[in-house]
């Protein structure tokens, strides 16, 4: 063999170790995990090429080492089609499994909880407060809400499902509440088709009125189509409903957390102590049970309940046997308090 001969076939030798070695690098890096110790969140900006998002993870300190990255996108190039958007890494997770999950787009998905009970006030606060929401309302007044979403200003309160709803980064709040909206109309619409016949609601918006207050009165799941039934009865019968929650609503900011008897007795748009029939609109976000309540009272004679001191009420028929129930309540709370 010449000398000739020697050096290149020395030259296809190191050629192909260096090409064996780079490539056996690049398979121990694309199965090595991410240099992370806890969940991270990971926005990739639109329009951002191999280059920015091999910059972009080595300046948060993702990967162990980016030497390789460039040869493994070449040598993958399937991997290269990563999309714009924010991730979920995980511990464990590694290089190759990481720009999977960039090339098929899922991305992270945020929860935000609505409670049952509260107000859109405090639906719009947990908006304000959520992360990767993008913010297009001006402010938090319901006449914003009604415009951005096409709706009266009475359709606000009441007018939305509470649930938890996921959404991934740069969603818009009114695109969050417009699929809360729709679910609850949806619902409504339902169980105004399937209602108990002659009851006295005048259209939708009374039926999600007497959810709220259901909503409001108890939590218990065996209570609440015995306290609609309570306000139906009374509606039927042209007492007026006495409802402190209503009472509280109307109030707004003035409420201290404590009801007085001047309260009682001011007139509001709300205040069922003094206002016949059912006030002009829903006070808090209902859940599917007390909407289900409202639209399917128990059937019963019951006119008044109070708390029994135990969590829950007794439920009465008339004025004397109510009053026992005060009296027995009042006792009960004096004992818890220690008096």
């Amino acid at each position: 063999m010449t000398a000739k001969r020697k050096i290149f076939t020395g030259i296809i030798v190191l050629v192909v170790a260096a090409v064996s070695f780079s490539y056996w690098q690049i398979k121990q890096f694309e199965t090595s995990p991410l240099s992370i110790e806890k969940e991270t969140i990971f926005t990739l900006p639109p329009g951002s090429g191999r280059g920015a998002l091999e910059a972009e993870l080595k300046q948060q300190n993702i990967v162990p080492r980016t030497f390789w990255f460039g040869g493994l996108l070449q040598l993958e190039p399937e991997l290269a089609k990563f999309k714009a958007g924010t991730y979920r890494f995980k511990p464990g997770m590694t290089v190759r499994q990481m720009l999977e999950l960039l090339v098929s787009g899922k991305e992270a998905q945020f929860p935000l909880r609505f409670v049952e009970g509260t107000k859109m006030k405090e639906w719009l606060s947990e908006l304000r407060a959520a992360p990767y929401i993008k913010h297009t309302l001006a402010d938090d007044k319901l006449t914003t809400v009604a415009a951005a979403l096409n709706l009266q200003e009475p359709e606000v309160e009441g007018g939305f499902y509470p649930d938890t709803y996921s959404y991934t980064a740069n969603t818009t709040d009114v695109a969050i509440l417009k699929r809360a909206h729709e679910r609850m109309m949806k619902l409504v619409d339902t169980l105004w088709q399937n209602k108990m016949v002659d009851l006295p609601y005048k259209d939708k918006n009374d039926l999600v009125t007497m959810a709220s207050i259901v909503e409001k009165e108890t939590s218990l799941s065996d209570e609440r189509s015995k306290v609609a039934s309570v306000f139906i009865n009374r509606l039927r019968l042209g007492m007026r409903l006495q409802t402190d929650p209503t009472v509280i609503y109307g109030m707004g900011d003035s409420y201290k957390g404590t009801l007085t008897r001047k309260d009682l007795e001011t007139p509001t748009a709300y205040n069922t102590y003094v206002i016949n029939g059912l006030p002009p609109g829903p006070i808090a976000m209902p859940g599917k049970a007390s909407l289900e309540a409202a639209a399917q009272p128990s059937k019963t004679d019951f006119l008044y309940f109070v708390a029994d001191g135990k969590g829950g009420h007794t439920f009465t028929t008339n004025l004397a046997s109510h009053n026992k129930a005060v009296q027995a309540w009042r006792l009960a709370l004096k004992e818890k308090n220690g008096q």
